[in-house]
Formats: C-alpha cells, sequence, structure tokens
C-alpha cells in the first residue's frame, strides 16, 4: 500500500529545515569599550571571577558613600550586596551574570558611570529571575558614586559631577 500523504519520502533523511540559522551574538550583550581588551572568559565558559573581586570594590564604593548619602540607603544597599554575596556562594550565579558584574565593578572604579549602567540594564535584560533581588542595590550604588563630591574619588570621571561651579548654585 502508498505511504499515507503526511509520510516522509525517505524515513532516513533529516526533517527540513523550517527555520535559518541561529542569529549570531546576543541582542543586547554587555557593550564592548574602546580600547579596552574584553576580559579573557568569555560568556560561554566557565569563568572563575571570585565573589571578592566583585564585591569588595562594591563594599569600598559603599563605604565612600556613607558620608553623604542617608544611612537607610546605605543600609539597604548593604543588605542586597550580602545577597548579592550568598548567592554567589551558592553558586546560584550564572557564569554571564559573573561575568558581568566583574566587569560592572571594572567600569565603576574607571568611573565610566555610563558604561556601569549599561551593563547592569543588560544584566536585567537578559537575566532578571538571578539578578532581581540585588541588582537595585548596584543600580543605586552606581548612582550615589557618580553623585560624590570628586574629593571622595580618584579624580579621573569621565563625566562631568553634579556640583556647580563656584558661584553658581544647583
Amino acid at each position: 500500500p502508498p505511504d499515507p500523504p503526511n509520510a516522509p519520502a525517505d524515513p532516513t533523511a533529516p526533517p527540513p529545515r523550517a527555520l535559518g540559522p541561529p542569529p549570531l551574538g546576543s541582542v543586547s550583550a554587555a557593550p564592548r569599550a574602546e580600547g579596552r581588551p574584553r576580559a579573557a572568559c568569555p560568556e560561554q565558559e566557565e569563568c572563575s571571577v571570585s565573589a571578592d573581586t566583585v564585591l569588595t570594590p562594591l563594599r569600598a564604593a559603599l563605604d565612600a558613600c556613607r558620608a553623604t548619602v542617608q544611612k537607610q540607603v546605605c543600609n539597604d544597599i548593604g543588605r542586597r550586596l550580602t545577597v548579592l554575596e550568598d548567592a554567589w556562594a551558592q553558586g546560584k550565579l550564572s557564569a554571564p551574570v559573573r561575568k558581568r558584574m566583574s566587569l560592572l565593578v571594572q567600569e565603576l572604579q574607571q568611573q565610566h558611570w555610563d558604561a556601569a549602567d549599561e551593563i547592569h540594564r543588560s544584566l536585567m535584560v537578559d537575566h532578571v529571575n538571578e539578578v532581581s533581588q540585588w541588582m537595585v542595590g548596584v543600580k543605586r550604588l552606581i548612582a550615589e558614586t557618580r553623585d560624590l563630591p570628586t574629593g571622595e574619588t580618584d579624580g579621573s570621571a569621565d563625566t562631568e559631577t553634579r556640583v556647580p561651579p563656584p558661584g553658581e548654585t544647583d
């Protein structure tokens, strides 16, 4: 008897491809800063970034904010950094999240506020379930660190601060 009309002509042939190949690259990958090499660990590979590499600079930035930022805000940021630390210690963070957090901290340390913000946004878009409990604290820390008077930082800011020039009010 003839094959039913919906049976494939050759049962050993692979199924027809209705879709093209997957897109190359990620739509919202972390930005690559001009003139700086990428980190040595591509997102697809296991990343050996230590929690201390990320948390130590974040806690130092929080300490720098304590003199000018409300105690309640600092305490909230501190709690969220503890949630980040716990998630990291329990192995709940994927390699891409750990890698991007390392990049975010590097940008924060170099006072590249917009780049740090962009990495924060890409993490919120691509890994919201992983980062939502603590990323709000990191975002606030970026904003508060950006607003520090220039004397509180190393002076290599690449964007203008919100301190008015002498004789001018805000």
